[in-house]
């Protein structure tokens, strides 16, 4: 008969599958390496699994071990926001840092008036601001990210989601492109080469042209990529090239830039953006504070 769990088992069994090794598994609970392989040696027990396995220098886990990984993290995150949670949030006195995962577009037109009105209603509140990468529901629910701001299409159905905002486009072009002068047409879009931000590998491609083709059943000719949105209008400049950009971006690049602003000559759906976070963080206090914050910013921006 298997016997009752060992104590710590939650704890132990992350920071092994972690660290994948018995002795800086150790470090990080303050345990010595012979405390840490007794524990593997009863969660071994336990599961009538080796787990956890060497093989030359490196340690790897075993289907079993693998087959854990998800289970015990969900419930060391029902435990987190059932009874390590604060009953209340106070935010005039709090001091709490919050991680926010997003896009460049969102630090530039969000996060800035999101940071001037906790400053005033939240002093002690702090922002941990962390880029998008490939995989950002992985952000939200193995690196611990407190809220995901994503566009709609991109939302997990695993977890509750909020809209914040929405925007619409436009295109910039060089105040000195040879090919939009007076007003710019639809042949006008596709004569121009496109400037277009490439997303992270999990996006695949940019949704904005996986609907244009769908839509006019052409591509437009893209021949320059980036990394980030907030550069595209500077990326026409000196150029004969186009850019189909966010409105709140264009119009701070125009006040700084040599571009002219042209409605889109093709109506482009709307971009919602999204706030998403961990279904088992729904009923955290001050997560439910910071999400009605940020919803009352983005109606205003």
């Amino acid at each position: 008969m298997r016997q009752v769990l060992p104590e710590r088992f939650d704890q132990a069994w992350l920071v092994l599958l972690t660290e994948r090794n018995t002795s800086r598994a150790g470090e990080r609970l303050n345990l010595s390496q012979p405390a840490m392989s007794n524990a593997l040696a009863r969660l071994r027990e336990y599961f009538e699994d080796e787990l956890l396995v060497q093989q030359g220098r490196k340690f790897f886990l075993t289907p079993r071990g693998e087959s854990l990984v998800e289970p015990v993290r969900e419930v060391l995150m029902s435990i987190e926001s059932t009874i390590a949670t604060k009953p209340v949030f106070e935010p005039r006195t709090a001091s709490r840092v919050f991680s926010v995962v997003l896009s460049d577009f969102t630090m530039t037109v969000f996060i800035p008036e999101l940071i001037r009105h906790l400053y005033e209603t939240a002093p002690g509140v702090r922002l941990d601001l962390r880029m998008l990468n490939d995989t950002p529901v992985a952000q939200l629910e193995e690196d611990g990210a407190d809220l995901l701001i994503i566009p709609a299409q991109y939302v997990s159905d695993e977890h509750p989601h909020l809209s914040l905002f929405q925007e619409s486009h436009l295109c910039v072009t060089w105040e000195g492109n040879h090919r939009v002068r007076d007003g710019l047409t639809f042949e006008n879009y596709l004569e121009c080469g496109h400037v277009v931000a490439q997303y992270a590998a999990g996006f695949k491609a940019p949704a904005l042209d996986s609907w244009f083709l769908e839509r006019f059943g052409v591509k437009r000719r893209i021949e320059i990529t980036a990394p980030t949105l907030a550069a595209l209008p500077s990326l026409v400049v000196g150029t004969d090239r186009i850019a189909t950009v966010h409105r709140r971006l264009a119009e701070r690049a125009a006040a700084f830039l040599p571009i002219k602003i042209w409605e889109s000559p093709v109506e482009i759906p709307m971009m919602e953006q999204n706030m998403q976070w961990h279904r088992h963080r729904s009923n955290d206090p001050a997560l439910q504070w910071l999400r009605e914050q940020a919803v009352a910013v983005g109606a205003r921006i």
